[in-house]
Protein backbone atom coordinates (compact mmCIF):
# COMPACT_ATOMS: atom_id res chain seq x y z
CA UNK A 1 0.00 0.00 0.00
CA UNK A 2 3.18 2.57 0.83
CA UNK A 3 3.91 2.20 -3.16
CA UNK A 4 0.46 3.04 -4.18
CA UNK A 5 -0.46 5.39 -2.03
CA UNK A 6 3.49 7.19 -2.80
CA UNK A 7 2.34 6.74 -6.35
CA UNK A 8 -1.11 8.57 -6.62
CA UNK A 9 0.79 11.01 -4.20
CA UNK A 10 2.96 11.91 -7.34
CA UNK A 11 0.07 11.49 -9.66
CA UNK A 12 -1.73 14.05 -7.38
CA UNK A 13 0.86 16.90 -6.77
CA UNK A 14 1.27 16.58 -11.06
CA UNK A 15 -2.24 17.43 -12.02
CA UNK A 16 -1.90 20.32 -9.25
CA UNK A 17 0.91 21.49 -11.34
CA UNK A 18 -1.66 21.21 -14.67
CA UNK A 19 -4.08 22.91 -12.92
CA UNK A 20 -2.16 25.71 -11.61
CA UNK A 21 -0.87 26.22 -15.21
CA UNK A 22 -3.99 26.20 -16.60
CA UNK A 23 -5.36 28.39 -13.66
CA UNK A 24 -2.75 30.95 -14.22
CA UNK A 25 -2.63 31.13 -18.61
CA UNK A 26 -5.98 30.61 -19.42
CA UNK A 27 -8.31 31.17 -16.80
CA UNK A 28 -6.87 34.56 -15.24
CA UNK A 29 -8.38 35.97 -18.61
CA UNK A 30 -11.96 34.36 -18.24
CA UNK A 31 -12.83 34.53 -14.79
CA UNK A 32 -12.80 37.50 -11.98
CA UNK A 33 -10.59 38.24 -9.46
CA UNK A 34 -12.22 36.51 -6.93
CA UNK A 35 -13.14 33.52 -8.48
CA UNK A 36 -9.04 32.83 -9.60
CA UNK A 37 -8.29 33.77 -6.06
CA UNK A 38 -10.72 30.65 -5.20
CA UNK A 39 -9.17 28.56 -7.60
CA UNK A 40 -5.69 29.34 -6.26
CA UNK A 41 -6.98 28.56 -2.74
CA UNK A 42 -7.28 24.91 -4.14
CA UNK A 43 -4.48 24.71 -5.57
CA UNK A 44 -2.66 25.39 -2.93
CA UNK A 45 -3.94 23.17 -0.79
CA UNK A 46 -4.34 20.66 -3.14
CA UNK A 47 0.01 20.94 -3.11
CA UNK A 48 0.05 20.67 0.82
CA UNK A 49 -2.26 17.66 1.10
CA UNK A 50 -0.81 15.15 -1.67
CA UNK A 51 2.57 16.18 -0.26
CA UNK A 52 0.96 15.25 3.19
CA UNK A 53 0.17 11.95 0.98
CA UNK A 54 3.56 11.64 0.30
CA UNK A 55 4.21 12.17 4.18
CA UNK A 56 2.45 9.20 4.82
CA UNK A 57 4.03 7.10 2.69
CA UNK A 58 7.47 7.88 4.04
CA UNK A 59 6.46 7.30 7.40
CA UNK A 60 5.08 3.73 6.03
CA UNK A 61 8.71 2.66 5.30
CA UNK A 62 9.84 4.38 8.04
CA UNK A 63 7.58 2.45 10.46
CA UNK A 64 5.65 0.08 8.52
CA UNK A 65 2.25 0.48 7.44
CA UNK A 66 -0.46 0.74 9.59
CA UNK A 67 -4.17 1.20 9.62
CA UNK A 68 -3.83 5.37 10.81
CA UNK A 69 -1.33 5.90 8.15
CA UNK A 70 -3.25 4.23 5.07
CA UNK A 71 -6.72 5.77 6.51
CA UNK A 72 -4.62 9.46 6.96
CA UNK A 73 -3.05 9.31 2.82
CA UNK A 74 -6.67 8.46 1.76
CA UNK A 75 -8.18 11.61 3.78
CA UNK A 76 -6.11 13.88 2.62
CA UNK A 77 -6.82 12.32 -0.98
CA UNK A 78 -10.59 12.41 -0.20
CA UNK A 79 -9.82 16.38 1.22
CA UNK A 80 -8.50 17.30 -2.35
CA UNK A 81 -11.06 15.91 -4.56
CA UNK A 82 -13.63 17.49 -2.27
CA UNK A 83 -12.33 20.57 -0.64
CA UNK A 84 -10.11 21.41 -3.87
CA UNK A 85 -12.31 19.74 -6.54
CA UNK A 86 -15.45 22.12 -5.47
CA UNK A 87 -13.82 25.30 -5.60
CA UNK A 88 -12.04 24.06 -9.14
CA UNK A 89 -15.66 24.03 -10.52
CA UNK A 90 -16.84 26.72 -8.29
CA UNK A 91 -14.73 29.25 -9.44
CA UNK A 92 -14.51 27.82 -13.27
CA UNK A 93 -18.45 27.34 -12.92
CA UNK A 94 -20.14 29.83 -10.73
CA UNK A 95 -22.20 27.30 -9.49
CA UNK A 96 -23.19 27.64 -5.93
CA UNK A 97 -24.20 23.98 -5.80
CA UNK A 98 -20.51 22.86 -5.57
CA UNK A 99 -20.19 25.18 -2.55
CA UNK A 100 -21.68 22.67 0.54
CA UNK A 101 -19.13 20.23 -0.48
CA UNK A 102 -16.04 22.12 0.34
CA UNK A 103 -16.40 21.73 3.79
CA UNK A 104 -17.03 18.04 3.91
CA UNK A 105 -13.38 18.57 2.38
CA UNK A 106 -11.71 20.34 4.77
CA UNK A 107 -13.41 17.95 7.44
CA UNK A 108 -11.32 15.35 5.85
CA UNK A 109 -8.34 17.19 5.76
CA UNK A 110 -8.30 18.23 9.23
CA UNK A 111 -9.58 14.58 9.70
CA UNK A 112 -6.46 13.50 7.93
CA UNK A 113 -3.79 15.54 10.19
CA UNK A 114 -5.76 14.58 13.39
CA UNK A 115 -4.71 10.25 12.22
CA UNK A 116 -1.53 10.92 11.21
CA UNK A 117 -0.40 12.98 14.00
CA UNK A 118 -2.03 10.02 16.19
CA UNK A 119 0.14 7.14 13.68
CA UNK A 120 3.15 9.28 14.39
CA UNK A 121 2.55 10.19 18.11
CA UNK A 122 2.02 6.03 18.65
CA UNK A 123 5.04 5.22 16.91
CA UNK A 124 7.12 7.53 18.78
CA UNK A 125 5.76 6.26 21.74
CA UNK A 126 6.70 2.11 20.77
CA UNK A 127 10.43 3.20 20.61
Amino acid sequence: MQRKIAVVACVTAMVGVGLGAFGSHILEAKIGEDSLQTFQTGIQYHFIHALAMLIAAVAMGVWGESRRLVWAAWLFFAGIVMFSGSLYLLSTTGMRIFGPVTPLGGAAFIAGWIVLATAVGRRAGER
